[in-house]
């Protein structure tokens, strides 16, 4: 059987982490202003909160599989439906509150792998487990910035006091 390996380059892979946040980050930024109608990108329906989901969720899966394969033992099967579906949680307003959290939520995933991949020796970075894969390509295969490219830099509304909603930054909808 032939395995798929993620295109993989030589950059250091614990600032490709950091750079891929960042720049979910900073997109996101742009999110609060989101008019609430879902953004297509390679046929399937993006919004802020989906991109924020599929990220996180991705960089959940590679950890697990790149645990696994380091602890020698088979990983679980990916049975996310992942961007293939919008739920409706996914339709909610993006407001500054939902972008702290996802700040929190991303920056600490991203500090999980930089430990995790500070604690791999150098020489092991590259070394093909059973699977055909190495720690690299966990990480290669990690980068979802894509997601957060899909909803985009949206453009400044009119009122950037005002919410999707017609609340007004600072009140309670």
């Amino acid at each position: 059987m032939t395995i798929d390996r993620p295109i993989t380059d030589d950059r250091d892979l614990e600032k490709a982490i950091t750079a891929m946040v960042l720049r979910a980050l900073q997109l996101a930024t742009t999110w609060v202003r989101w008019d609430g109608q879902p953004l297509r990108a390679d046929g399937r329906d993006f919004t802020p909160h989906k991109a924020m989901r599929r990220i996180a969720d991705h960089m959940v899966d590679h950890l697990a599989q790149l645990e696994s394969h380091l602890a020698g033992v088979e990983s679980l099967p990916d049975e996310w439906q992942g961007s293939a579906i919008t739920t409706p949680c996914n339709l909610a307003p993006f407001w500054e509150e939902d972008l702290a959290e996802a700040r929190s939520r991303l920056t600490r995933l991203a500090q999980l792998w930089r430990i995790r991949l500070h604690s791999i020796p150098e020489e092991d970075v590259d070394r093909a487990q059973d699977n055909g894969n190495a720690s690299r390509d966990d990480v290669c295969a990690l980068e979802s910035i894509s997601y957060a490219e899909a909803v985009g830099d949206l453009p400044i509304p009119t009122d950037p006091l005002q919410r999707t909603d017609g609340s007004s930054v600072g009140s309670k909808a």
